[in-house]
């Protein structure tokens, strides 16, 4: 019996997002991959750091990679947590050898997929991860609009440094 994806309410933003829009044909022919590569890399040997995410971060990482044209970056974007497509995520992080594998996400760092992912990654022998996100915190907000664009900034500047 095939998988069935887990469709997930969002906010609005990700609906007014031009990137993350799909043809019908993605809908109709195509079929779920729980582990997205970044098709824009030509040369997986010349990638100095795979950034692995899920979300809406996606889109804010590759917006930052082409204002600062940074080059040596690979997004890779994890859509299924478990069961833990290992395989996959093994498969695709093998092309990039000589890459730092670095799971970003906007949430602080005891909450969102990381807690999960150091356990998992950890319990199967996968290559070590560097987390890159928000400090720890009891809240899942930072209590305001201005230091919590400060925190993403610095998220996205520890990501692409």
């Amino acid at each position: 019996r095939p998988r069935r994806p887990l469709v997930v309410f969002t906010p609005k933003a990700m609906l007014r997002l031009r990137g993350a829009t799909s043809e019908v044909s993605e809908f109709t022919s195509g079929r779920f991959e729980p582990v997205i590569d970044d098709a824009t890399v030509t040369d997986a040997t010349s990638v100095r750091r795979v950034l692995l995410h899920s979300g809406k971060i996606h889109y804010d990482l590759k917006a930052e990679i082409d204002k600062r044209e940074s080059k040596g970056i690979a997004l890779v974007r994890l859509e299924q947590f478990a069961p833990l497509p290992e395989l996959q995520l093994r498969e695709v992080l093998s092309r990039y050898p000589n890459a730092e594998v670095v799971w970003v996400q906007d949430e602080p760092e005891n909450q969102g997929a990381w807690p999960f992912l150091a356990l998992e990654s950890q319990k199967r022998g996968m290559p070590s991860l560097r987390v890159v996100c928000r400090p720890a915190s009891a809240s899942t907000a930072a209590g305001s609009t201005k230091r919590s664009a400060a925190e993403h900034a610095e998220v996205m500047d520890a990501a692409l440094a």
